[in-house]
Protein backbone atom coordinates (compact mmCIF):
# COMPACT_ATOMS: atom_id res chain seq x y z
CA UNK A 1 0.00 0.00 0.00
CA UNK A 2 1.31 3.27 -0.70
CA UNK A 3 2.18 5.26 1.70
CA UNK A 4 0.50 8.82 3.28
CA UNK A 5 4.07 10.48 2.83
CA UNK A 6 4.50 9.25 -0.47
CA UNK A 7 0.64 10.00 -1.34
CA UNK A 8 1.89 13.94 0.24
CA UNK A 9 4.22 14.36 -1.85
CA UNK A 10 2.98 13.39 -5.19
CA UNK A 11 -0.20 14.87 -4.72
CA UNK A 12 0.43 18.14 -2.61
CA UNK A 13 1.62 20.88 -4.52
CA UNK A 14 5.43 21.20 -2.77
CA UNK A 15 7.01 25.07 -1.38
CA UNK A 16 10.43 23.49 -1.22
CA UNK A 17 12.52 20.58 -1.47
CA UNK A 18 12.41 19.54 1.91
CA UNK A 19 9.49 19.52 3.55
CA UNK A 20 9.60 18.59 7.10
CA UNK A 21 6.93 15.51 6.51
CA UNK A 22 6.27 15.39 10.23
CA UNK A 23 2.68 13.33 9.95
CA UNK A 24 0.79 14.80 12.66
CA UNK A 25 -2.44 12.59 13.73
CA UNK A 26 -3.78 14.46 16.72
CA UNK A 27 -2.93 17.54 18.21
CA UNK A 28 -3.82 18.94 21.50
CA UNK A 29 -2.44 21.92 24.04
CA UNK A 30 1.29 22.27 22.75
CA UNK A 31 1.73 18.82 21.73
CA UNK A 32 1.52 17.46 18.68
CA UNK A 33 1.45 13.43 18.07
CA UNK A 34 1.93 10.99 15.28
CA UNK A 35 0.65 7.63 14.37
CA UNK A 36 3.09 5.53 16.03
CA UNK A 37 2.51 7.69 19.25
CA UNK A 38 5.45 9.98 19.63
CA UNK A 39 4.92 13.59 21.38
CA UNK A 40 6.34 17.09 19.88
CA UNK A 41 6.37 19.89 21.50
CA UNK A 42 5.57 22.77 19.55
CA UNK A 43 7.34 25.81 19.68
CA UNK A 44 5.94 27.40 17.12
CA UNK A 45 2.52 27.34 17.04
CA UNK A 46 1.61 26.67 13.27
CA UNK A 47 3.53 29.95 13.27
CA UNK A 48 1.93 32.16 16.11
CA UNK A 49 -1.54 30.63 14.93
CA UNK A 50 -2.30 28.37 18.47
CA UNK A 51 -2.16 30.96 21.00
CA UNK A 52 -4.85 29.18 22.98
CA UNK A 53 -3.42 25.71 22.00
CA UNK A 54 -4.68 22.72 19.27
CA UNK A 55 -7.75 22.18 20.22
CA UNK A 56 -8.90 24.54 22.76
CA UNK A 57 -12.40 23.24 23.80
CA UNK A 58 -14.33 26.58 23.86
CA UNK A 59 -12.79 26.83 20.40
CA UNK A 60 -14.52 23.36 18.81
CA UNK A 61 -17.35 23.84 20.99
CA UNK A 62 -17.82 26.99 19.15
CA UNK A 63 -17.42 25.58 15.71
CA UNK A 64 -19.45 22.52 16.37
CA UNK A 65 -22.22 24.49 17.49
CA UNK A 66 -21.73 27.04 14.22
CA UNK A 67 -22.04 24.21 12.11
CA UNK A 68 -25.17 22.89 13.63
CA UNK A 69 -27.01 26.19 12.86
CA UNK A 70 -25.30 26.95 9.33
CA UNK A 71 -22.05 27.50 7.32
CA UNK A 72 -21.49 29.48 4.34
CA UNK A 73 -25.00 31.50 3.43
CA UNK A 74 -23.90 34.72 1.28
CA UNK A 75 -20.99 36.59 0.05
CA UNK A 76 -19.67 38.75 3.26
CA UNK A 77 -21.57 41.78 3.72
CA UNK A 78 -24.82 40.69 2.43
CA UNK A 79 -26.73 38.51 4.96
CA UNK A 80 -26.69 39.75 9.08
CA UNK A 81 -24.54 37.01 10.98
CA UNK A 82 -24.59 36.12 14.49
CA UNK A 83 -21.26 35.05 14.23
CA UNK A 84 -19.88 37.96 12.30
CA UNK A 85 -21.48 40.82 14.47
CA UNK A 86 -20.20 39.55 17.82
CA UNK A 87 -16.97 39.20 16.49
CA UNK A 88 -16.55 43.10 15.78
CA UNK A 89 -18.40 44.05 18.68
CA UNK A 90 -16.35 42.13 20.87
CA UNK A 91 -12.96 43.13 19.45
CA UNK A 92 -14.16 46.69 19.19
CA UNK A 93 -14.13 46.61 23.02
CA UNK A 94 -10.90 45.97 23.31
CA UNK A 95 -9.25 48.47 21.10
CA UNK A 96 -9.21 52.03 20.54
CA UNK A 97 -12.18 54.35 19.62
CA UNK A 98 -11.01 54.90 16.02
CA UNK A 99 -10.38 51.35 15.59
CA UNK A 100 -14.59 50.16 15.50
CA UNK A 101 -15.43 48.95 12.05
CA UNK A 102 -13.84 45.36 10.91
CA UNK A 103 -13.92 43.98 7.45
CA UNK A 104 -13.62 39.95 7.70
CA UNK A 105 -11.06 38.29 5.20
CA UNK A 106 -9.83 34.47 4.64
CA UNK A 107 -6.36 35.35 6.17
CA UNK A 108 -2.74 37.88 6.77
CA UNK A 109 -2.56 38.27 3.12
CA UNK A 110 -5.81 38.75 1.83
CA UNK A 111 -6.08 41.60 5.05
CA UNK A 112 -3.02 43.46 4.02
CA UNK A 113 -4.28 43.06 -0.15
CA UNK A 114 -8.00 44.95 1.65
CA UNK A 115 -5.85 47.31 3.59
CA UNK A 116 -4.07 48.30 0.63
CA UNK A 117 -6.43 49.08 -1.32
CA UNK A 118 -8.48 50.87 1.44
CA UNK A 119 -5.30 53.49 1.99
CA UNK A 120 -5.59 54.03 -1.81
CA UNK A 121 -9.32 54.72 -1.82
CA UNK A 122 -9.31 56.71 1.07
CA UNK A 123 -6.50 59.14 0.63
CA UNK A 124 -6.61 59.34 -3.74
CA UNK A 125 -2.90 58.36 -3.25
CA UNK A 126 -1.16 56.06 -4.60
CA UNK A 127 2.26 55.68 -2.90
CA UNK A 128 2.89 52.79 -0.48
CA UNK A 129 5.82 52.74 2.44
CA UNK A 130 6.78 49.64 3.61
CA UNK A 131 10.19 48.10 5.28
CA UNK A 132 13.30 46.08 4.41
CA UNK A 133 12.93 42.36 5.89
CA UNK A 134 9.69 43.15 6.62
CA UNK A 135 6.79 39.83 5.39
CA UNK A 136 2.93 40.74 4.94
CA UNK A 137 2.38 37.91 2.63
CA UNK A 138 2.75 35.92 -0.44
CA UNK A 139 -0.06 37.01 -2.48
CA UNK A 140 0.75 40.05 -5.07
CA UNK A 141 0.29 42.64 -3.71
CA UNK A 142 1.12 41.67 -0.26
CA UNK A 143 4.37 40.27 -1.39
CA UNK A 144 4.54 43.84 -3.65
CA UNK A 145 4.96 45.20 0.47
CA UNK A 146 7.60 42.09 0.79
CA UNK A 147 10.84 43.56 1.95
CA UNK A 148 13.45 41.00 0.71
CA UNK A 149 14.31 40.93 -2.75
CA UNK A 150 15.41 37.69 -3.32
CA UNK A 151 11.66 36.38 -2.61
CA UNK A 152 10.00 38.82 -4.82
CA UNK A 153 11.96 39.13 -7.80
CA UNK A 154 10.72 36.10 -10.09
CA UNK A 155 7.24 37.50 -9.53
CA UNK A 156 7.66 40.71 -10.87
CA UNK A 157 6.31 43.44 -12.15
CA UNK A 158 4.51 43.47 -8.83
CA UNK A 159 2.46 46.54 -7.81
CA UNK A 160 4.28 49.90 -8.62
CA UNK A 161 4.71 52.76 -6.16
CA UNK A 162 5.97 51.17 -2.96
CA UNK A 163 9.47 52.46 -1.68
CA UNK A 164 11.35 50.85 1.22
CA UNK A 165 13.07 52.63 4.05
CA UNK A 166 14.99 50.61 7.21
CA UNK A 167 13.09 49.78 9.91
CA UNK A 168 14.58 51.63 12.98
CA UNK A 169 16.02 54.23 10.76
CA UNK A 170 14.59 57.90 12.17
CA UNK A 171 15.41 60.15 9.40
CA UNK A 172 14.10 58.32 6.53
CA UNK A 173 11.38 59.03 8.10
CA UNK A 174 11.17 62.34 6.24
CA UNK A 175 10.69 60.56 2.89
CA UNK A 176 6.92 60.17 3.91
CA UNK A 177 4.95 62.54 2.46
CA UNK A 178 1.94 64.19 1.07
CA UNK A 179 2.00 61.76 -1.80
CA UNK A 180 2.04 58.54 0.26
CA UNK A 181 -1.54 57.00 1.12
CA UNK A 182 0.08 54.38 3.70
CA UNK A 183 2.35 53.40 5.07
CA UNK A 184 2.59 49.53 6.25
CA UNK A 185 4.98 48.28 9.24
CA UNK A 186 5.37 45.37 11.66
CA UNK A 187 5.25 47.07 14.83
CA UNK A 188 8.09 44.24 15.82
CA UNK A 189 8.91 42.53 12.64
CA UNK A 190 8.37 38.77 12.24
CA UNK A 191 10.53 37.38 9.31
CA UNK A 192 13.08 39.88 10.18
CA UNK A 193 14.77 37.55 12.98
CA UNK A 194 12.00 39.33 15.52
CA UNK A 195 13.39 43.05 15.34
CA UNK A 196 11.86 45.22 18.10
CA UNK A 197 11.15 48.99 17.67
CA UNK A 198 13.64 51.80 18.68
CA UNK A 199 12.06 53.67 21.83
CA UNK A 200 10.42 56.82 19.79
CA UNK A 201 10.67 55.27 16.52
CA UNK A 202 6.83 54.40 15.85
CA UNK A 203 6.09 57.33 17.79
CA UNK A 204 8.10 59.51 15.37
CA UNK A 205 6.51 57.05 12.75
CA UNK A 206 2.61 58.08 14.05
CA UNK A 207 3.61 62.02 14.05
CA UNK A 208 5.30 61.80 10.31
CA UNK A 209 1.87 59.89 9.19
CA UNK A 210 -0.45 62.45 10.55
CA UNK A 211 1.57 65.40 9.52
CA UNK A 212 0.87 63.92 5.72
CA UNK A 213 -2.62 62.58 6.00
CA UNK A 214 -0.86 59.51 5.71
CA UNK A 215 -2.89 56.33 6.82
CA UNK A 216 -0.36 54.24 9.25
CA UNK A 217 -0.94 50.16 8.72
CA UNK A 218 -0.07 48.00 11.38
CA UNK A 219 0.68 44.66 10.52
CA UNK A 220 -0.40 42.63 13.58
CA UNK A 221 -0.67 39.31 12.13
CA UNK A 222 2.14 37.60 14.28
CA UNK A 223 1.66 39.68 17.34
CA UNK A 224 -2.09 39.94 17.96
CA UNK A 225 -3.52 37.79 20.59
CA UNK A 226 -1.26 38.22 23.19
CA UNK A 227 1.65 37.17 21.72
CA UNK A 228 3.91 39.87 23.14
CA UNK A 229 2.41 39.82 26.27
CA UNK A 230 -0.80 42.60 25.44
CA UNK A 231 -3.72 41.84 23.24
CA UNK A 232 -1.53 43.63 20.82
CA UNK A 233 1.90 45.08 20.72
CA UNK A 234 1.05 48.61 19.84
CA UNK A 235 -0.49 49.16 23.00
CA UNK A 236 2.92 48.64 24.46
CA UNK A 237 4.10 51.33 22.59
CA UNK A 238 1.62 54.08 23.27
CA UNK A 239 0.12 54.97 19.95
CA UNK A 240 -2.68 54.05 17.65
CA UNK A 241 -2.46 53.15 14.30
CA UNK A 242 -4.92 54.27 11.29
CA UNK A 243 -6.02 50.49 10.28
CA UNK A 244 -4.98 47.10 12.13
CA UNK A 245 -4.24 43.74 9.82
CA UNK A 246 -4.94 40.83 11.92
CA UNK A 247 -5.20 37.32 11.12
CA UNK A 248 -3.10 33.80 12.21
CA UNK A 249 -4.16 33.23 16.47
CA UNK A 250 -7.77 35.24 15.48
CA UNK A 251 -9.46 31.88 15.14
CA UNK A 252 -8.01 30.13 17.90
CA UNK A 253 -7.07 27.53 14.50
CA UNK A 254 -9.43 28.18 11.75
CA UNK A 255 -8.82 30.42 9.00
CA UNK A 256 -9.75 33.88 9.67
CA UNK A 257 -8.47 37.36 9.13
CA UNK A 258 -9.08 41.39 9.23
CA UNK A 259 -8.29 44.78 8.92
CA UNK A 260 -10.06 47.22 11.43
CA UNK A 261 -10.11 50.76 10.94
CA UNK A 262 -13.08 53.76 11.74
CA UNK A 263 -16.12 53.36 10.33
CA UNK A 264 -15.40 56.85 8.75
CA UNK A 265 -12.23 55.46 6.92
CA UNK A 266 -13.97 52.18 5.86
CA UNK A 267 -16.83 53.76 4.30
CA UNK A 268 -15.14 54.51 1.29
CA UNK A 269 -15.72 51.00 0.10
CA UNK A 270 -19.31 51.73 -0.11
CA UNK A 271 -19.22 53.82 -3.57
CA UNK A 272 -16.90 54.80 -6.48
CA UNK A 273 -17.25 51.83 -7.03
CA UNK A 274 -19.81 50.21 -5.16
CA UNK A 275 -18.71 47.17 -3.69
CA UNK A 276 -15.23 48.08 -3.35
CA UNK A 277 -13.44 45.00 -1.99
CA UNK A 278 -15.98 42.00 -1.85
CA UNK A 279 -14.86 38.25 -0.31
CA UNK A 280 -17.19 35.15 -1.31
CA UNK A 281 -15.85 33.46 1.88
CA UNK A 282 -14.34 36.21 4.15
CA UNK A 283 -15.59 35.99 7.69
CA UNK A 284 -17.28 32.35 7.35
CA UNK A 285 -19.70 32.16 10.59
CA UNK A 286 -17.54 28.77 11.45
CA UNK A 287 -14.38 30.80 11.55
CA UNK A 288 -15.82 33.96 13.33
CA UNK A 289 -17.50 31.57 15.71
CA UNK A 290 -14.33 30.19 16.30
CA UNK A 291 -12.63 33.81 16.33
CA UNK A 292 -15.34 35.21 19.16
CA UNK A 293 -14.29 32.25 21.32
CA UNK A 294 -11.26 31.99 21.11
CA UNK A 295 -10.62 36.08 21.64
CA UNK A 296 -13.27 35.37 24.86
CA UNK A 297 -11.07 32.86 26.24
CA UNK A 298 -7.48 34.99 26.19
CA UNK A 299 -9.24 37.55 28.74
CA UNK A 300 -11.41 35.69 30.20
CA UNK A 301 -8.91 33.20 31.40
CA UNK A 302 -6.37 36.13 31.49
CA UNK A 303 -3.86 34.65 29.29
CA UNK A 304 -1.92 36.96 28.61
CA UNK A 305 -0.81 37.67 32.78
CA UNK A 306 1.84 34.99 32.84
CA UNK A 307 3.73 35.54 29.02
CA UNK A 308 6.53 37.77 29.99
CA UNK A 309 7.14 35.42 33.17
CA UNK A 310 7.44 32.89 30.46
CA UNK A 311 9.53 35.04 28.63
CA UNK A 312 11.66 35.47 31.53
CA UNK A 313 12.04 31.34 32.10
CA UNK A 314 13.26 30.79 27.95
CA UNK A 315 15.43 33.28 29.13
CA UNK A 316 16.63 32.20 32.25
CA UNK A 317 16.91 28.47 31.16
CA UNK A 318 18.53 29.06 27.70
CA UNK A 319 22.24 30.21 28.37
CA UNK A 320 24.46 28.35 25.98
CA UNK A 321 28.01 29.69 24.29
CA UNK A 322 26.55 28.60 21.16
CA UNK A 323 23.57 31.34 21.37
CA UNK A 324 24.42 34.41 20.30
CA UNK A 325 21.74 36.35 21.43
CA UNK A 326 18.15 35.98 22.46
CA UNK A 327 15.58 38.74 20.95
CA UNK A 328 11.81 39.53 21.27
CA UNK A 329 9.07 40.21 23.68
CA UNK A 330 6.77 37.85 25.22
CA UNK A 331 6.62 34.41 23.76
CA UNK A 332 7.50 35.77 20.39
CA UNK A 333 11.31 34.90 20.67
CA UNK A 334 14.78 34.63 18.18
CA UNK A 335 17.65 32.79 19.40
CA UNK A 336 20.97 33.82 17.05
CA UNK A 337 23.47 30.96 16.30
CA UNK A 338 26.51 31.63 14.71
CA UNK A 339 25.08 30.65 11.14
CA UNK A 340 22.42 28.86 9.15
CA UNK A 341 24.03 25.61 9.28
CA UNK A 342 24.08 25.40 12.80
CA UNK A 343 20.55 26.46 13.23
CA UNK A 344 19.41 23.51 10.79
CA UNK A 345 21.13 21.02 12.36
CA UNK A 346 19.60 22.23 15.52
CA UNK A 347 16.13 21.88 14.08
CA UNK A 348 17.32 18.14 13.17
CA UNK A 349 18.39 16.97 16.36
CA UNK A 350 15.59 18.70 18.16
CA UNK A 351 12.94 16.77 15.92
CA UNK A 352 14.50 13.52 16.90
CA UNK A 353 13.84 14.45 20.99
CA UNK A 354 10.44 15.60 20.22
CA UNK A 355 11.04 19.15 19.55
CA UNK A 356 9.22 21.63 16.82
CA UNK A 357 11.40 24.61 15.95
CA UNK A 358 11.72 26.75 12.13
CA UNK A 359 13.85 28.94 10.99
CA UNK A 360 13.20 32.92 10.20
CA UNK A 361 12.66 33.41 6.71
CA UNK A 362 15.01 36.92 6.50
CA UNK A 363 17.13 35.74 9.61
CA UNK A 364 18.11 32.37 8.32
CA UNK A 365 21.26 32.19 11.45
CA UNK A 366 18.29 32.19 14.14
CA UNK A 367 15.48 29.75 15.30
CA UNK A 368 11.77 30.75 16.37
CA UNK A 369 10.47 30.22 20.21
CA UNK A 370 6.70 31.38 19.88
CA UNK A 371 5.02 28.54 21.76
CA UNK A 372 0.93 28.44 22.32
CA UNK A 373 0.53 30.84 25.27
CA UNK A 374 -0.48 28.32 27.60
CA UNK A 375 2.58 26.48 27.82
CA UNK A 376 3.13 25.79 31.75
CA UNK A 377 6.41 26.48 33.81
CA UNK A 378 7.76 23.00 33.70
CA UNK A 379 6.84 22.33 30.34
CA UNK A 380 8.76 25.42 29.49
CA UNK A 381 11.86 24.23 31.50
CA UNK A 382 11.76 20.56 29.94
CA UNK A 383 11.61 21.69 26.43
CA UNK A 384 14.46 23.72 27.59
CA UNK A 385 16.52 21.35 28.50
CA UNK A 386 15.93 19.11 25.34
CA UNK A 387 17.27 22.65 23.46
CA UNK A 388 20.42 22.63 25.44
CA UNK A 389 20.94 18.84 24.74
CA UNK A 390 20.56 19.97 21.13
CA UNK A 391 22.68 23.09 21.14
CA UNK A 392 25.44 20.78 22.81
CA UNK A 393 25.35 18.59 19.76
CA UNK A 394 26.53 21.55 17.61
Amino acid sequence: MVSQRRLFLNYIAQTSDFPLLLEVEKAEGIYLFTQDGKRYTDLISGVSVSNIGHRHPAVVRAVKDQVDQYMHLMVYGEYVQSPQVKFAELIAKFLPDNLNNTYLVNSGSEAIEGAMKLAKRYTGRHEIIAFKNAYHGSTHGALSVLGNEEFKNSFRPLVPGVRFLNFNGFSELDEISRKTACVIIEPVQGEGGIILPEPGYLKELRRKCTETGTLLIFDEIQTGFGRTGSLFAFEQFDIVPDVLVIAKAMGGGMPIGAFIASKEIMSVFKTNPVLGHITTFGGHPVSAAAAYASLKTIVDEKIMNGVLHKEALFRKYLSHPNIKEIRGKGLFLAVELENEQKVQILIGELLKLGVVVDWFLFRSQAFRIAPPLIIKDDEIREVCEKIMKALELL
